[in-house]
């Protein structure tokens, strides 16, 4: 019997956007192309298009978030949609109410999508099982399981500087026990037809069958480094790493920061990424940071372009072939 991707509808069209894991290449594909035209609007003096006029999103963010949660809300209004942010430390939820119960209530509120991030791993799927068939969900990180918006925004990136993924190179560097991004980018690059995805780290924060996923492990940075057209610097997740997995901040730096000297490996033309927030001194340098070859910036501002394509056809405002 073959399970039903409850990210589509019955037409192969997106429904819910809960991980990369279930799409194909043509799925990733419509939203790069989709992000384009809201890319160019946010270059226009008035940054506001009326495809979800009458809508009402609802970020249920059940974790902190800053860039997030702000790339969202302002994707949602530049779609001029309604947005509603529920705090959800002085919400019912916080007072007894069950998270189906607050859910129904919002339903009958007559909202249409629900953007859900949340420290459980598949919160975001159980919360789509759950709705009326007429809301979307998008999950905007659950867990150390996935994070589909930011890995896509990352794709979007490398395409506009890449132009292809074939033939590139492509190296996650960091804690990818614990990053629900690393695992989304995987899906996606491979997805995508990235030529080799190199993902290095300690011993202890490489996944003991991160293999399978079709990526090769290095444990020694400079090695991983040679010919690389994407650098991918991550966060050390500190908040959810239990027992000493690292020896110290500078030991940690010494051996998969990423210096100058250590970016000369690379292509000469590589490009540096980082899904944020940044610790300098830690991950990267400041120098690398805030240099040529760092493309951070451009990775937040290209976030709200890859939200509003997502939620736009999400929704079905932005017509796209339906993939079986």
């Amino acid at each position: 019997m073959i399970r039903k991707n409850i990210q589509l509808d019955e037409q192969g069209r997106l429904k819910h956007f809960l991980s990369i894991e279930g799409f194909k290449r043509q799925h990733l594909i419509n939203i790069l192309d989709a992000a384009e035209p809201f890319a160019n609007v946010q270059q226009q003096a008035i940054k506001k298009v009326p495809l979800l006029r009458g809508k009402t999103i609802v970020n249920l963010f059940f974790e902190p978030s800053t860039r997030t949660l702000t790339t969202f809300e302002l994707a949602a209004k530049r779609l001029s949609a309604d947005v509603l942010n529920i705090n959800i430390k002085t919400s019912a939820t916080s007072k007894g109410e069950s998270l189906l119960d607050m859910l129904q209530n919002l339903e009958a509120m007559h909202c249409d999508m629900f953007i859900v991030r949340h420290s459980q791993s598949g919160a975001a799927h159980f919360i789509a099982q759950h709705v009326s068939p007429h809301i979307s969900v998008i999950n905007a990180g659950d867990g150390c399981h996935a994070h589909p918006s930011q890995a896509m925004l990352d794709m979007f990136t490398i395409r506009r500087h890449k132009k292809e993924f074939a033939d590139l190179k492509v190296v996650i560097v960091g804690d990818i026990l614990h990053s629900r991004v690393a695992r989304s980018q995987i899906h996606a690059l491979t997805t995508l037809g990235v030529t080799e995805v190199r993902v290095v780290g300690p011993k202890t924060l490489i996944p003991v069958d991160v293999e399978n996923l079709g990526v090769h492990v290095y444990h020694d940075f400079q090695s991983a480094l040679i010919g690389a057209d994407v650098i991918i610097m991550l966060r050390l997740q500190k908040e959810r790493m239990q027992g000493a997995l690292l020896p110290s901040e500078a030991e940690y730096y010494r051996q998969y920061g990423l210096t100058e000297e250590k970016l000369s490996y690379a292509k000469p033309d590589a490009i540096v990424m980082h899904p944020g927030p940044i610790n300098r001194g830690v991950e990267i340098a400041s120098s690398i940071a805030d240099g040529s070859q760092s493309v951070i910036l451009e990775q937040v501002t290209n976030g709200i372009a890859i939200r509003m394509a997502v939620m736009s056809q999400a929704l079905g405002t932005v017509q796209t072939k339906g993939i079986s």
